[in-house]
């Protein structure tokens, strides 16, 4: 797999932080996108730090860091996701888009998936940039076991939801820097409407059983 030039919108939270660090330090070009520019490269020297000399990441607002990547991975609160993906539409056209956003909502009662219109937050991409190339990945990953000094998180895969192959075939390959697999297949992309509300079950496990648990697909063979 050459090296992308990854946009991580929304990279100065858990997830994208975590995710960032896991593409650069498998040789990515990452840029970090923020609403703040200054955050954004605070966040790049965070992860430059914790690389090494070897670490080709920067920061950036969310609009320059879009227009300039290869791959763009969205890793935002569900809460002006649309507002934010319209902005960067003309920005994403052609560009494989990876969404990672989860709808969630949490009351007395814990984690729970919020109704989404177009049925999805990856579905609710695709119609407000449809020119992207779009594919729903890296949802369930703990962004603690991220951040950690773990060289892959093998007890994990990640599914991977699109109906662009392109698109499919980017953040499949992509999984392999973070569990050491190929992403699964998990097929078209109105499946994310059943992944994104499903990590809300994870994180209500977490904290019963005080754990950091993830999604394992049992029954396949697992490419490396």
């Amino acid at each position: 797999m050459p090296p992308y030039q990854i946009a991580v919108i929304g990279g100065t939270g858990p997830q994208g932080k975590g995710l960032a660090y896991r593409f650069v330090r498998s040789g990515h070009r990452v840029t970090i996108g923020s609403r703040s520019a200054e955050r954004a490269r605070n966040t790049a020297a965070d992860i430059a730090r914790r690389v090494g000399e070897t670490a080709s990441v920067s920061g950036a607002d969310n609009a320059a860091a879009a227009g300039a990547a290869d791959v763009v991975l969205l890793a935002v609160p569900y809460k002006g996701h649309a507002e934010l993906v319209a902005s960067l539409s003309a920005r994403l056209a052609g560009k494989v888009l990876i969404s990672c956003v989860n709808p969630l909502g949490f009351d007395k009662r814990g984690p729970y998936g919020l109704d989404v219109a177009d049925g999805s937050a990856a579905e609710e991409a695709q119609r407000l940039a449809p020119e992207a190339k779009l594919a729903g990945a890296f949802h369930h990953l703990s962004a603690v076991n991220l951040w950690s000094e773990a060289e892959l998180l093998d007890h994990e895969d990640v599914l991977v939801c699109a109906d662009d192959e392109q698109a499919k075939a980017v953040a499949v390959e992509l999984a392999r820097v973070v569990t050491g697999r190929a992403g699964i297949d998990a097929g078209a992309l109105r499946l994310a409407r059943h992944l994104e509300p499903l990590t809300a079950t994870l994180i209500g496990i977490n904290q019963r059983y005080k754990v950091r648990s993830g999604i394992r697909v049992a029954g396949l063979e697992h490419p490396r």
